[in-house]
C-alpha cells in the first residue's frame, strides 16, 4: 500500500539507525486491516455507512476502523454509554466532535459531513 502516514515519529538506536517507526492509531489500525486513512478525506466505506445506512459519521468512522463504542468511550475517558449517545447524535457540540475525531485518531473536520 502507498499510504502516506501523518506525521510518523522515527526512533533510532544509538548508532542513529531507524529502528521504530510511531503513528497515529488510526492509521495503524487502517494500515492492519489493509484501508486507508489520510489527511482529512473520508473513505468510500465510511460515506456509503452514513449514506446507504443512516449512521451518524462517528459510528460509520468507528465501524471501520474496527473500534468497538467501549474502546472510543476509554480514549475518551467516558463511559459506554455516554459515548453510545455521543455517536448517535444528530449535532455534536464542536468539542465532542473534536474529542471523538481524537479518540479515533482523525480531524474533526472528518465527522462533520
Amino acid at each position: 500500500m502507498n499510504a502516506r502516514i501523518k506525521n510518523p515519529q522515527i526512533i533510532r538506536d544509538a548508532a542513529g539507525k531507524a529502528t521504530f517507526a510511531v503513528i497515529p492509531f488510526a492509521e495503524y489500525q487502517a494500515l492492519l486491516h489493509g484501508k486507508k486513512v489520510s489527511g482529512t478525506s473520508i473513505p468510500n466505506e465510511v460515506a456509503e455507512l452514513v449514506l446507504k445506512n443512516g449512521y451518524p459519521p462517528a459510528k460509520a468512522w468507528r465501524e471501520y476502523l474496527d473500534l468497538t463504542q467501549a474502546e472510543v468511550a476509554c480514549r475518551m475517558a467516558v463511559s459506554q454509554s455516554a459515548y453510545a449517545q455521543l455517536e448517535g447524535s444528530d449535532r455534536l457540540r464542536v468539542t465532542s466532535r473534536q474529542k471523538i475525531a481524537t479518540a479515533m485518531g482523525l480531524e474533526a473536520e472528518q465527522l462533520d459531513f
